[in-house]
């Protein structure tokens, strides 16, 4: 059995996670992203439920849902008269989403609105989010910059740790080589049927930063399949995007094995990857996840599922951005 409740540390930070971490990106009502709405009820008793876990991990950001998404963890956080004990936060700054601006005055006003609505007073871990989309990316590397702000917040106590969570490999390869993070986190980009973070999981096992691999289930059709999820990545999926999906489905299936469990598990057994973020929409998706953590899964299968292609493209290429 799988062991996902031990905790980890974050490199030098102080901060401890489980291997399993709960995304509330879905949670804020997100149909253009996800294919799908969360209404209100539900997204309070799926936050519910990750706190019912004596060390739940909940990732969150100030953007999810134009803000929704930390609103509705903060309503549950008043219900509980405060933050629970135990439970580990990790939180984001974003760009001005109208002007797409992301200056150090961006990113203060970001993390003290983040504060506000989760009803706290810091953070666990606190990532600067998405810098490709800022209008100007030296607004965010430059001296006096987002970046630098990231460092002072956590130098204040306003965060145990700091963190890089992008997209784009690109992107985040120069600033993990120049800038002092504690962790990182990567999403759709190291999955059962992409490798295109490899390089950066190299890169932070080197570095001594932690990884948390964010959207296992490529937003959905690891988990459900191909046949039930037509999207990949937050996009309808083509057949020639699907076909990799059956192909791990196919081994699955003849193995008794749920799909949820080999993308999950492909995440959990990289010693690269400190944590994984699993995005869930409904309650029970959380029993579930456990449930799939250890589902036995033999070293044939592993050798099967691990011949089949996989590429190292950006998945998220000809991705239309749309933050609702």
């Amino acid at each position: 059995m799988m062991t996902v409740n031990t905790l980890r540390q974050v490199g030098k930070s102080g901060v401890a996670v489980p291997r399993i971490g709960y995304g509330a990106t879905a949670l804020s009502d997100m149909p253009d992203t996800y294919g799908y709405s969360v209404g209100e009820e539900r997204a309070l008793a799926t936050i519910r439920a990750i706190f019912d876990q004596p060390d739940g991990f909940i990732d969150t950001s100030r953007n999810y849902g134009l803000g929704r998404s930390e609103a509705l963890i903060g309503k549950v956080v008043r219900e509980l008269g405060g933050w629970p004990s135990g439970r580990i936060l990790s939180t984001k700054l974003d760009r001005d989403m109208d002007t797409l601006r992301f200056d150090a005055a961006q990113a203060r006003r970001s993390l003290e609105e983040s504060l506000s609505v989760l009803r706290v007073d810091h953070v666990d871990i606190l990532h600067l989010h998405d810098p490709e989309y800022a209008s100007d990316l030296s607004d965010v590397t430059g001296r006096g910059g987002a970046l630098d702000a990231l460092m002072r917040m956590k130098e204040e106590g306003l965060a145990r740790a700091v963190g890089l969570a992008a997209g784009r490999v690109d992107i985040m390869m120069p600033l993990l080589r120049d800038w002092d993070f504690d962790a990182l986190i990567t999403h759709n980009r190291y999955t059962l049927v992409n490798r295109n973070a490899e390089p950066m999981l190299e890169l932070a096992a080197a570095r001594g930063i932690a990884v948390f691999n964010a959207a296992p289930y490529a937003s959905g059709a690891l988990a459900k399949g191909a046949a039930s999820q037509q999207r990949y990545v937050y996009q309808v999926a083509t057949e020639d995007v699907l076909r990799p999906i059956r192909r791990v489905e196919e081994v699955c299936a003849r193995h008794g094995i749920p799909l949820g469990a080999a993308a999950l598990q492909f995440s959990l057994r990289d010693p690269r990857v400190l944590s994984t973020i699993c995005g869930v929409s409904r309650p029970e998706r959380i029993a579930e996840t456990l449930q799939w953590a250890n589902w036995p899964i033999s070293d044939q299968v592993w050798s099967e599922l691990l011949a089949l292609p996989a590429t190292a493209d950006d998945p998220e290429s000809s991705r239309e951005y749309s933050p609702g």
